[in-house]
């Protein structure tokens, strides 16, 4: 007699329960079902899937307590707040440094120095605030190509004067300068 009274209430309940916590109670139960298939020889096992979605349930559904069969509600009620805990972690991390330079940008810079070699940092820094990109000149200097000594030799030669030699002048050549001279250069 008591058994049939109890299923009648457990029917009554269920009738009045709305259908979205019906739903997640199925799911919930179903979900039980295959952590237990998953796991049948050994242990129970669960994944951080698993953990999660029980997490979840404990925020979106206010009787999950009852349909919990495989671990304590405290258990849950503690993956809850080890999510929290990562998260805040996560958030708070401290980031040092500049923002990282996008390779669009660097290739914009180099491809500006390679096809006007005359210009340096501060030019090419003015043109890609004129652009709209929000960099530094340091940082400008950072990704710019580097020339070689020959390219700078081509580069600052004036028409009408000599090259300039790449190699410094000796000690040898600066000798007979230097009757009036107190030091060389």
């Amino acid at each position: 007699m008591t058994s049939v009274l109890i299923s009648i209430l457990a029917m009554l309940r269920g009738a009045a329960r709305s259908r979205a916590a019906l739903h997640l109670e199925i799911l919930a139960l179903r979900h039980q079902l295959q952590v237990l298939q998953r796991s049948r020889p050994q242990r129970l096992h669960l994944v951080k899937a698993d953990r999660w979605l029980w997490a979840w349930l404990s925020v979106a559904w206010s009787g999950w307590r009852t349909a919990l069969v495989i671990v304590k509600p405290e258990t849950v009620i503690a993956w809850h707040r080890q999510g929290f805990r990562l998260f805040w972690t996560w958030k708070s991390r401290r980031r040092n440094g500049r923002p990282p330079i996008s390779t669009d940008v660097r290739s914009q810079i180099r491809r500006m120095a390679n096809e006007n070699p005359l210009w340096a940092a501060p030019r090419i820094h003015g043109e890609l605030l004129k652009l709209g990109f929000d960099i530094s000149q340091t940082t400008v200097a950072k990704y710019m190509a580097r020339p070689t000594s020959v390219a700078v030799a081509v580069v600052a030669h004036v028409p009408g004067e000599p090259r300039p030699t790449s190699r410094p002048p000796t000690s040898s050549s600066c000798r007979p300068r230097r009757v009036g001279f107190s030091s060389c250069s």
